[in-house]
């Protein structure tokens, strides 16, 4: 069977992007890390099959994104949407935030986190 989440081959990839993270990340994982959120426990640039995300939740099957410019372009945007596609089809709920939206309002950004855990 063939392992899912955290593949061995990218392993050095996920480290690189923990250690290079953009201000954004490092904002929000203030937030999420240590189950701060409502108890839930994130972890940070996790991969699933090919992808490596920016924040999941295991226990939601919750995967943040957080997107900045280069985002808009629209080769970006059908990468993005055949990502979240097959994420949905595991049955991994996609919340996508724009860089500025963390940077200038922390608060909303989490409540709308918050208000995608399951009841």
């Amino acid at each position: 069977m063939e392992r899912l989440s955290n593949r061995p081959e990218l392993k050095s990839f996920r480290k690189a992007l923990r250690n290079e993270s953009t201000p954004s990340e490092r904002v929000l994982w203030r937030h999420l890390k240590g189950a701060q959120l409502e108890g839930r426990k994130f972890r940070r640039q996790h991969s699933i099959g090919p992808y490596i995300l920016d924040f999941y939740c295991p226990t939601e099957k919750l995967c943040v994104e957080l997107d900045g410019q280069v985002h808009n372009d629209p080769t970006a945007s059908l990468n993005d949407q055949g990502r979240d596609d097959h994420l949905r089809s595991l049955g991994i709920r996609v919340i996508r935030f724009e860089n500025k939206d963390l940077l200038f309002g922390i608060e909303g950004v989490l409540e709308r986190i918050k208000a995608a855990f399951t009841p």
